[in-house]
Parts: structure tokens; sequence; C-alpha cells
């Protein structure tokens, strides 16, 4: 039976082990994510360095509307201009390391083009869970680091416990708030990972049924996952930035509540 040029694609869901570095075990998303870090720390500090205040066009202007864009994001979520421009820096650079990491993940050569050792040398960071739950813990920590500043460590716990602290469904419910604060990492991991992967995935079947012809068959899907890819390093943002966001004002409306009750 005539198959056409189609071949079977591919499809790698877990990351696969190239080496073994000082008992470390290295594997392709690893370190593609090193290299993509890398050169996406590079490519910012180049281009912030030509920020001016008589806006520049090209690559430049990507960079001030992406900051632009989450420092408008934090005025709205805090309704303060000086608590958005303390923490910009650190969301800004959430947003564009998961931006750069999705987009260079779809690069030619990335996947199946190059191998060492029968596996992909080079495999999409935020394609692999492991990359993900990495990310979305350290922003975690980060977001309980910055709410304890602000409101202080007792005050940051007491709001998961909104109610008399005699009241054993207050304990409960707090228990269980914290938990539900926990399911925060997964949530924002598995959302990225899944968005990527998928898209991923897709683009390895219709290369596949394209053939000789892949480019043109997936380019339509590459494209759409730059755009899938944008979205969802906004969301991992904004999602952060409304977590940070509730727990300073709920610790500050705690403390006014123990304020006026005293």
């Amino acid at each position: 039976m005539f198959r056409g040029f189609a071949i079977e694609p591919v499809i790698h869901i877990k990351p696969s082990l190239l080496f073994t570095f000082h008992g470390i075990e290295v594997t392709n998303s690893m370190l593609y994510g090193t290299i993509s870090s890398l050169l996406i720390l590079v490519v910012i500090i180049t281009f912030a360095r030509r920020i001016t205040l008589r806006p520049k066009g090209g690559f430049t202007q990507i960079i001030e509307f992406g900051t632009d864009f989450i420092t408008d994001l934090l005025k709205s979520a805090f309704g303060s201009e000086e608590k958005a421009v303390k923490y910009a820096p650190y969301f800004v650079s959430i947003f564009f390391f998961l931006l750069f990491s999705n987009w260079l993940g779809l690069l030619p050569g990335v996947g199946e083009a190059f191998t060492l050792n029968d596996s992909p040398l080079a495999r999409p960071f935020t394609a692999d869970l492991n990359g993900t739950l990495a990310a979305a813990l350290i922003t975690w920590i980060m977001v309980q680091y910055f709410a304890i500043k602000e409101s202080g460590a007792a005050s940051h716990l007491r709001h998961y416990f909104s109610g008399s602290l005699k009241n054993p469904i207050t304990l409960l419910l707090g228990i269980f708030e914290m938990f539900s604060d926990l399911t925060r990492i997964a949530s924002l991991a598995l959302r990225l990972f899944l968005n990527v992967a998928i898209g991923e995935i897709i683009i390895a079947v219709f290369s596949a049924l394209g053939g000789v012809a892949a480019p043109i068959t997936a380019l339509p899907f590459t494209i759409l996952e730059l755009l899938v890819g944008a979205l969802q390093a906004y969301i991992f943002v904004m999602l952060s930035i409304m977590y940070l966001a509730v727990a300073v004002q709920h610790g500050g409306h705690d403390e006014h509540e123990a304020k006026v009750s005293n």
C-alpha cells in the first residue's frame, strides 16, 4: 500500500539522559535549558542597555513592551506604582525567561535533528515537567518570601485562618487553605508543561505527515505555538502576581482588623 512520504512521528514525553557530570545526571532538557538561560541572559542584558527614553524599534521594542506590560499588570494588581516598580524586575525576568524558553524550543534542530547516545541532544526546557516544576517552585517560594516581607511572618500565616482561632472550623479551613496554596505549584507547572508538550507533539505529528514537505505542513502550528508560548508565559506570571497581591492584601487587612479590635 502506498503511504506517500509520511513517516512515523517520534514523540518523547520524558527527557533523555545524555551523560553524567560529577555524579549529576544531565538530561537533554537540562542541557538545552542551561544553554537557553545563558543565551536569554546575554540577550536581555545587551538589549536592556540599549533602552532609552525615546522608543526604539526592532527587538529592543519587544523588551520595552514586555517590561511595560508586566509593570502595568503589577500596578493593576497592587494599586500602587511604588510596589509595581519594586517587584517588576523579578516578574519581568520570569516572563522573559519563560517566553524565550518556549520560543527557543521551536528552533530548527531542537528535537530529533541531533542525537547523542541515540537520544535527542536538545529538548525544550518547558516541555519537561521537571523544568516547569522547578520554575513553579522557585516562583512560589519567591511569592511567599515577598508576602512575608510585606506583612510579616505572623500576619502572613494568619491570613490563611479567617476568623477566630478558637473555632475548630477556622483551623480546619486554614489548613485546607494552606494545602490549596501548595497545590498552586502543581497548577502552574502542569499548565505550562502540558501546553508546551502538546504543541511539540502536534508539530512532530504534522512534520511526519508532511514528509519532505515537513517545513510547510508544520509551519502553521509552529506559528500558533509562538502565540501559545507567549500566552503561557503571560498566564504563569499573571497568576503568580495575583497570588502575591492576594497574600499581601489579606495580610494588610488582617493587621488592620487586629488594630481595630485592640
